[in-house]
């Protein structure tokens, strides 16, 4: 692993050789730069951001390497329309307070998005400069120079301008990335807007599912403060569907509209023996004692904290990465990834598996937790596995796993985190029942309006969606926030 002394020194050597002008072919021969990054044997005794960002000097030749496409490719994998190519042009002009207002024209997150989206997957799957290479992996670092504009800009950010006052009261329930995108640009028209968040945090799944070491919690701040700033109202601590609901919201408090972004927090187990066992803990429990709780801190935790050694974690997405990582930045001294596909098929980021593996994880592939063992006292002394071969392809086009018949084996663990992905939370539908859901319990919305069966109620992310990227889910809540507004200019 490149060290960042020689990332910078690499960079240096290719801006002084580069000339005035460059040609297409040139541009796309500019070496990309790796993303400097804390040494994996340091970084898991510590919960600092792993990836240190661009030095200016790097983020100059990244961005040299960008063709500037007329037809602008990339544009059209980025789910808020964010004018790539022209901030990374103001970035070659040493303009970043300029780049910093392209983004913001569409983005109001470039310090989350840049450090959390899976770019190779949007942006970047499009980008000429990568399929001149055919590797995805050396398309021009779109996420990583958004990060630094942000970062480089960040006591520079201004707070976006707001409409004179309409009299229009809008509730948005939840505080995730769709529904501050829903609450800013609501907010942005002048409408009245109250966010309100169950939990004693604000941020949603950016504050307790996402770990300090890929995105610090002072950053996620920093956008609630801006929201604050813009006049937007925060309560703490109220579920709606329990405290208040959907209906007396609209009838009793007076809002005229609601935003649903409540993500997808209900986990899913596996229903096999032994998971009611006292270690065996859902990620998304795991994640939010450490992420939320703070459970690495042992001297100011507001947590109970079970010590592991050995731990075994379900799945193969980033949430499992998640978990496994913070599992060794908590003492465990061996972590095992137990999943039932190949590497090539597992869900999660490219880079996050890289992180994982080189941090000390070890990934146990092709293999099925069929039970979970324990003793007396209800903990976890080991699993059963067994393992896997690759079938024919599912419905999602990755091949299916096939189990082997008496190929059962036992390992020691004494943690289990389970991490097969999450459902909708039944709690508004069941105080609700105006609001159409699938059987999956996820919102039926218009895929145009986002407006939900029960009129003046709009919902987007991962309530609707699924599990699915934080980026998708801004998508959403800016779609809903325009719906919104057309729908109470016409009310008027």
């Amino acid at each position: 692993m490149k060290t960042p002394e020689m990332i910078e020194n690499e960079a240096r050597e290719v801006l002084q050789s580069l000339p005035e002008t460059l040609t297409p072919k040139e541009r796309a021969s500019i070496p990309h730069m790796d993303m400097p990054q804390q040494d994996p044997e340091e970084r898991i005794h510590n919960m600092s951001e792993v990836a240190l960002g661009y030095t200016e000097t790097e983020a100059l030749v990244e961005a040299s390497r960008c063709l500037g496409c007329k037809n602008k490719p990339c544009v059209k994998g980025c789910p808020v329309g964010i004018d790539i190519p022209a901030f990374v042009h103001k970035i070659t002009e040493k303009d970043y307070s300029g780049a910093l207002s392209v983004i913001q024209e569409s983005s109001l997150l470039p310090a989350i998005c840049g450090r959390v989206c899976p770019q190779e997957n949007q942006c970047q799957k499009y980008c000429t400069v990568g399929k001149m290479l055919g590797d995805v992996d050396k398309a021009v670092g779109i996420g990583r120079l958004e990060r630094f504009v942000a970062d480089h800009e960040a006591e520079h950010a201004s707070v976006p301008a707001v409409a004179p006052e309409t009299g229009k009261k809008v509730a948005v329930v939840g505080s995730g990335p769709a529904s501050i995108a829903c609450a800013a640009d609501v907010r942005r028209a002048g409408h009245s807007v109250t966010v309100f968040e169950a939990l004693h945090k604000m941020g949603g799944v950016l504050s307790y599912g996402i770990p300090e070491f890929r995105l610090p919690k002072r950053l996620v701040e920093k956008e609630i403060s801006k929201l604050e700033a813009m006049g937007i109202t925060f309560e703490k601590n109220v579920l709606i569907g329990r405290t208040r609901t959907i209906e007396e919201l609209m009838t009793e408090d007076g809002f005229d509209a609601v935003f649903v972004g409540t993500g997808a927090g209900l986990p899913k187990f596996m229903g096999i023996p032994g998971e009611d066992y006292v270690s065996v803990f859902s990620a998304n429990e795991y994640l939010t004692r450490s992420n939320l709780m703070k459970a690495y801190d042992e001297n100011n935790s507001m947590t109970p904290f079970f010590h592991s050694h050995r731990v075994a974690v379900f799945g193969g997405g980033n949430v499992a990465m998640d978990a496994a990582r913070t599992a060794l930045r908590l003492g465990a001294e061996v972590v095992d990834i137990i999943y039932r596909r190949s590497r090539e098929e597992m869900p999660a980021r490219k880079e996050e598996i890289e992180h994982a593996v080189e941090e000390g994880c070890n990934l146990r592939l092709l293999s099925q937790p069929v039970e979970i063992l324990g003793d007396e006292n209800g903990l976890v002394t080991g699993v059963v596995i067994r393992k896997c071969e690759l079938g024919e392809p599912d419905a999602s086009g990755r091949r299916s796993p096939v189990e082997i018949p008496g190929s059962d084996y036992t390992v020691p663990y004494d943690t289990v985190i389970v991490s097969i992905g999450n459902a909708s939370n039944p709690l508004i539908k069941k105080t609700t029942p105006e609001i159409e859901t699938n059987r999956r319990g996820n919102f039926i919305v218009n895929e145009e309006t986002c407006e939900t069966s029960m009129k003046g109620v709009y919902a987007g992310g991962d309530i609707v969606l699924g599990a699915a990227t934080v980026i998708l889910a801004m998508g959403q809540g800016r779609k809903a926030a325009a719906s919104i507004n057309s729908y109470l200019r016409e009310k008027a």
